[in-house]
């Protein structure tokens, strides 16, 4: 046990076979982060897997089912650092069912352009997460024609 609180966050792409577009999510609150960007996501429930964290995540404030790729590897065995107490590991996904809709804790949804670095790395993202975001963006880069997919399926 770390002592860290575990959070998941989905990076939604078009294609988990060819990742073109990533979907992210303007932040409404706190109003420290009130009109960023980030992942959407959130805080694993004490006896949950991170895994089906994410699942209901992203039904709760998207209201989609994900088939979840790949973890993106992060800098510690518990994820990337978001803050003193708290950890985040990031899962590529794809959409299965329903369309993306900021139901909670956002305002407002944007498809990026993944082949334009430029268009990603504009935004004014959550500090924490821009790390995140620079090795989304390598990732995708070095996996060419074989995609984000490898992992899990459900």
């Amino acid at each position: 046990m770390t002592g860290l609180i575990g959070v998941v966050g989905g990076a939604v792409v078009d294609s988990l076979a060819e990742p073109g577009l990533l979907l992210v999510a303007r932040r409404t609150a706190p109003p420290q982060f009130a009109g960023m960007w980030e992942f959407p996501g959130g805080k694993v429930e004490p006896g949950e897997a991170a895994e089906d964290a994410l699942h209901r995540e992203l039904r709760e404030e998207l209201g989609v089912l994900v088939r979840l790729g790949s973890e993106l590897p992060a800098e510690t065995a518990t994820g990337w650092p978001l803050n003193e107490r708290a950890a985040m590991r990031v899962w590529f996904a794809e959409l299965a069912e329903g369309e993306p809709r900021p139901l909670e804790d956002h305002d407002e949804l944007r498809w990026l352009d993944l082949r334009n670095p430029a268009e990603v790395l504009g935004l004014p993202w959550i500090p924490a997460d821009f790390p995140i975001v620079e090795a989304l963006l390598a990732a995708v880069r070095a996996t060419g024609p074989r995609g984000v997919g490898a992992g899990l399926s459900r």
